[in-house]
């Protein structure tokens, strides 16, 4: 064996079996891996999978489990901060995953000793994340207006109901009842699998000119009793990135000359390509989700009605991260009455939840330009 990969010998020598003395890329590759592929959702092993082959491996893959101490895995987490460029979430998430693979490796007998991630830091001075984008009230009118169909009513999904893109893919017909849309299935690249967290698989209120759109939708659908709200041509669930592809970016990349999409439509054309500057910016199917969270906090609603609507596990998350500050003209538009017809309506409910408080979105009108009309109540039990 090559002495520049030989186990030291020190405290952890002897203590643990011949088999369980293993490598970082042996441990990752046949235990921790499986693991994950085992136990975790498919997405979460392919984000794995990449943090560990692309920022991991080439660092420490000869390095010994049982030998690892905390400044080894200072100098690989400072190393990637000096090479990668990355922001400090992503590190932070590179940190995670390591700290997984021993918290793994200790309960299954491989690693004797404290995590040694525990004491860890990320480079302070690696840039902060990019700011995320929610999606006006505004925005989302002129998408919606602009669409054609299917995609306006699962853009209108996203948007009013803040439904994760898997999830929308997933919804099927039986599960619209009763003015609420019951989630309980997510689909990640055609795996079918339960929602993100066990918080997700809840009831979404459904709001009435949503509702009326679902139903003109359901008109158009070939099975409009069961199976897929979103279908294919061969009757299966649709890719939501497809129609992004195929439909939506068309729509929104149009030249400003001539109005032909960019791509293989204006090839022919005698003039450069500009995009018209007046259509709509596509900022993503999250951003209509954190849209969502951001204008009802705009309205008063409270953050802590926010986290059920969107059935976030903590309402640290929904305020950290889905709450966005509005822009003065936006915020100026929604107090202006002739600027907008209605908005949400968050009124009592006979249903209750955890924190008391009964939520149902209902607009008064339609998928207009909104004003609030806002009643918050306790549940009626």
């Amino acid at each position: 064996m090559d002495a520049s990969v030989q186990p030291e010998v020190g405290l952890n020598m002897g203590q643990l079996p011949a088999e369980r003395i293993l490598t970082m890329a042996d441990f990752a590759a046949s235990v921790y891996l499986p693991w994950v592929e085992r136990y975790q959702r498919p997405s979460t092993l392919k984000g794995y999978r990449q943090v560990w082959k692309q920022h991991l491996k080439p660092l420490c893959e000869k390095t010994w489990l049982k030998d690892t101490r905390t400044y080894h895995v200072q100098s690989w987490l400072n190393a990637i901060a000096k090479s990668d460029a990355l922001s400090r979430n992503s590190l932070r998430r590179i940190q995670s995953v390591l700290s997984g693979i021993f918290s793994l490796a200790k309960r299954l007998g491989y690693y004797d000793g404290v995590n040694p991630v525990q004491d860890t830091r990320v480079d302070p001075s690696a840039p902060e994340a990019a700011e995320t984008y929610a999606y006006s009230l505004e925005e989302v009118r002129a998408l919606v207006g602009l669409l054609p169909e299917p995609a306006a009513t699962a853009f209108a999904v996203a948007a009013f109901m803040g439904l994760r893109i898997g999830e929308i893919e997933a919804l099927e017909w039986q599960d619209f009842r009763d003015g609420e849309m019951c989630i309980s299935r997510s689909i990640w690249n055609g795996h079918v699998g339960a929602p993100k967290t066990r918080k997700s698989a809840a009831p979404v209120p459904v709001i009435r000119p949503l509702a009326e759109r679902l139903e003109m939708h359901r008109l158009r659908s070939p099975n409009p009793q069961t199976g897929p709200i979103f279908a294919n041509a061969l009757g299966r669930p649709m890719s939501m990135n497809n129609l992004l592809t195929r439909v939506i970016l068309p729509v929104l990349k149009r030249c400003a000359r001539c109005g032909e999409s960019k791509g293989k439509a204006h090839l022919k054309a005698d003039h450069a390509y500009v995009r018209d500057p007046r259509l709509p910016q596509w900022h993503g199917w999250h951003a209509a989700r954190r849209g969502l969270g951001s204008n009802l906090y705009r309205l008063g609603v409270p953050p802590m009605v926010i986290q059920r609507i969107l059935r976030h596990s903590n309402v640290s998350t929904t305020a950290n991260y889905y709450i966005k500050t509005a822009a003065d003209d936006v915020r100026d538009a929604m107090a202006t009455p002739s600027g907008h017809q209605h908005l949400f309506r968050v009124p009592c409910r006979n249903r209750s939840t955890d924190d008391g408080i009964g939520v149902m979105l209902e607009p008064t009108i339609g998928l207009e330009p909104m004003t609030c009309r806002l009643r918050i109540g306790c549940s009626t039990n």
